[in-house]
């Protein structure tokens, strides 16, 4: 068995001896090439991926922000009614103070302030949403 053993250990040896040895300068050369260039490789792809979701992200929030703008211009315009329809009834009721011919042209005046005051609002509106 001794005899068998023996020349095992010694390939053994030979064989661990053998890894620790430097590399020829060609094979260094192309191990370091290779690595460069898969490093290289894995920023490339980083970068790929992190533009990527910065595009993702930006989409968003270009939506979100379209979505502000929208949603101000129509709380904007829904105000602008209310506020119309406020000064209306308030000078309906003040019609009521007057009679005949007087009350007539004071309510038809009312009328068209306030539909003056809605053309005004959906104009500016629509003005808004155009600028964007």
């Amino acid at each position: 068995m001794r005899e068998y053993l023996m020349p095992v250990l010694a390939i053994a040896a030979l064989a661990l001896a053998g890894c620790n040895q430097s590399k020829s300068p060609e094979d260094v050369s192309k191990d370091v090439a290779k690595a460069e260039q898969k490093a290289n490789d894995e920023v490339t792809k980083s970068e790929e991926r992190a533009q990527s979701a910065l595009d993702k992200s930006y989409d968003k929030v270009n939506d979100q922000e379209i979505k502000f703008s929208n949603d101000a211009v129509h709380q904007t315009y829904n105000v602008a009614i209310a506020k119309a329809d406020g000064n209306r009834k308030v000078a309906l009721a003040t019609c009521e103070s007057q009679s005949g011919d007087a009350q007539k042209a004071c309510k038809d005046q009312a009328e068209a302030d306030y539909s003056a005051a809605r053309a005004d609002a959906k104009s500016s509106a629509e003005a808004a949403v155009q600028q964007k």
